[in-house]
């Protein structure tokens, strides 16, 4: 799942802006039981990989309830009262696991390749850190290792 800002403006460009996305996202998966497995949320797109439940139509809903809470919040801070924030997302249902494992990487490593940092664990807005504590040392090596350069995703930020 990918989804940009409106002229891929940098709305969310601070450490309380990037929080509300995921504090947000973190909510929503758990209330619709998605289980996250990699995010990464910059200042002007998001990403995440994440387990359905049995029934998967519940995304539309997550997300339009993810964009709609936090352009409301970002208006008000901003004074901003009914100003378009998000333009559109792109979700694939990912069906091959190498396919799988290399978007798990590539969303890990998104802040790297962003330049926000030089360490994707370094970035709090970024689930690389917590794989990496998390994950099973085998799997984790296999993620990391996932070939990424053929991972087709809208990323033009």
């Amino acid at each position: 799942m990918t989804a940009g800002t409106y002229q891929k403006l940098h709305h969310f460009n601070s450490p309380e802006r990037l929080s509300l996305v995921q504090d947000q996202l973190f909510d929503l998966a758990d209330t619709y039981h998605w289980q996250l497995q990699a995010w990464a949320i910059l200042s002007n797109h998001y990403h995440f990989v994440a387990l359905s439940p049995d029934d998967p139509s519940s995304l539309r809903g997550i997300i339009q309830k993810l964009h709609s809470l936090t352009a409301r919040e970002i208006n008000r801070l901003d004074q901003s009262p009914g100003r378009k924030i998000w333009f559109q997302y792109w979700d694939t249902a990912i069906t091959f696991e190498r396919s799988f494992l290399a978007r798990l990487n590539y969303v890990h490593r998104n802040p790297v390749h962003h330049a926000r940092v030089t360490d994707a664990t370094q970035y709090p807005w970024c689930s690389a850190k917590w794989f990496e504590a998390k994950a099973d040392p085998a799997f984790y090596k296999q993620v990391s290792g996932a070939i990424v350069d053929q991972v087709k995703v809208q990323d033009d930020f």
